[in-house]
């Protein structure tokens, strides 16, 4: 389960495009950063190998951070240097769910590869999506996981949202807010249409004629299928359109971030005793628990589009509710983060040393996530001020005259001085006694999750 929001420069306050995704995978799905930089190709000697098939490469590819599970080709969200951002959702349609094909992650990665634009992302996974379809088995573990995609593309001055089923596809221009979840959203209104769509949906029966033609409701796969209605896709992408809906002409990156770790409690006075062992898939920063929610926020991301300055802001590890976001430049690219994560605890990498701070607090959450609150919010508040200053220069011409190396070093302190904050965080929670234990079923799942990654 994910989610993906938008705020176009009418509805920020200081007239930026502010694009997040959550992207939520399963547990001990290892989800790493990754920097690429503009590359020449000769396309006559070289494919591109995606996840389950290889494709044609282009002469010059653009320079991207990705942030992804590690077993695919294909990203999770990301943004080029040309200031286009992508995340994606999975969601369940009526229509087939092919065994070949690429993913929906593969097409994303291609198109912030490929694209100047968000539209010209948009034609590229449109593109991809007529010659090769999507297809593929899409989980880590679970081997029979397959979906198609929906998307939310932004650049610095517009944003699409673009939804398929199978080969076919349907495209709304956003206006001012948007968001999308693991549900499709597009009804009747749309900018941009597969040139079969609605023949196909009158030939299957999904509306009588283009007159009653809605795509949302012609192509969400039926009640038999849990996966529509358990992942309470309908009920996350109101909640998150409501947040931003609320707050137009005044969003901006904090709320962003608010909004990212929110758990949807719907009752203020159960917030500071809500814990993870009482999640469901309705929350927006979710957690894993027994039968119900097998998926948790393995990676968290935000983008903030300014002329002046593209700021990617990345948690780069699991529960954003537990996490720091740090501020990525794709002009400068990343810092060493360690061996990529993979599917089994390693103390050398970003991902996993944060799994180790994010599973002792799910032992006790209320009690344990306030230890870390308070640095939570000073250091992204710091970093936020720094950027800030950044562009403030910029805009009125007093651009850094090192600016890469001065982008380079806020990114290096910002990693540093995070990795440092775990590990304090972790050292005040050795020797802590339990003071709101979670179920037994609960604590057993995540025994056994932490067996299976070798954590000990």
């Amino acid at each position: 389960m994910c989610d993906t929001l938008v705020a176009l420069k009418n509805s920020t306050s200081d007239g930026s495009v502010i694009v997040a995704k959550n992207s939520d995978r399963e547990p001990n799905e290892g989800h790493g950063l990754l920097f690429f930089p503009r590359q020449k190709h000769d396309p006559s000697k070289e494919k591109v190998k995606c996840t389950y098939l290889e494709i044609p490469q282009v002469e010059e590819t653009c320079a991207v951070v990705l942030s992804a599970p590690h077993w695919m080709f294909g990203c999770e969200m990301g943004a080029n240097e040309y200031g286009v951002a992508i995340g994606n959702e999975a969601v369940f349609t009526k229509e087939p769910e092919r065994d070949t094909g690429l993913l929906g992650m593969d097409m994303m990665r291609i198109a912030l590869e490929r694209s100047k634009t968000a539209t010209e992302a948009l034609e590229t996974v449109v593109s991809l999506l007529g010659t090769y379809g999507q297809g593929g088995i899409c989980g880590f573990e679970d081997k029979k996981m397959r979906y198609h995609n929906s998307y939310l593309i932004a650049d610095l001055s517009e944003a699409w949202v673009l939804e398929t089923a199978d080969r076919f596809w349907i495209a709304e221009k956003v206006k001012d807010v948007r968001t999308i979840s693991n549900c499709l959203t597009i009804g009747s209104h749309y900018d941009r249409i597969h040139p079969e769509l609605i023949s196909h949906s009158i030939k299957r029966g999904y509306c009588s004629s283009e007159r009653d033609f809605d795509f949302r409701k012609g192509f969400t796969a039926g009640i038999f299928d849990k996966r529509t209605w358990g992942g309470k896709g309908l009920q996350r992408q109101a909640h998150t359109t409501r947040q931003l809906v609320d707050q137009k002409g005044s969003i901006d990156v904090p709320l962003m971030m608010e909004i990212l770790r929110s758990h949807n409690v719907k009752d203020a006075s159960k917030a500071k005793s809500w814990d993870p062992s009482k999640a469901g898939t309705d929350c927006i920063c979710i957690h894993a628990k027994p039968v119900f929610v097998p998926t948790q926020t393995t990676s968290a991301y935000m983008g903030h589009l300014l002329p002046e300055l593209q700021t990617h802001w990345f948690t780069g590890t699991a529960a954003p509710c537990t996490s720091l976001f740090k501020p990525v430049f794709v002009e400068t690219g990343l810092p060493d983060l360690g061996p990529p994560p993979l599917g089994e605890y390693d103390g050398r990498s970003l991902w996993w040393l944060h799994e180790r701070l994010h599973r002792r607090i799910l032992e006790d959450y209320s009690t344990r996530v306030a230890i870390l609150q308070d640095d939570q919010k000073d250091f992204e508040s710091r970093y936020l001020t720094r950027v800030s200053q950044i562009q403030s220069d910029m805009k009125s011409g007093r651009s850094a005259k090192d600016r890469a190396k001065v982008l380079r070093q806020i990114t290096e302190e910002a990693f540093a001085e995070a990795q440092n904050l775990e590990s304090k965080w972790l050292g005040r929670m050795e020797g802590l006694s339990i003071q709101r234990k979670p179920g037994v079923f609960y604590r057993r799942y995540w025994a056994d999750t932490n067996k299976h990654a070798k954590m000990r």
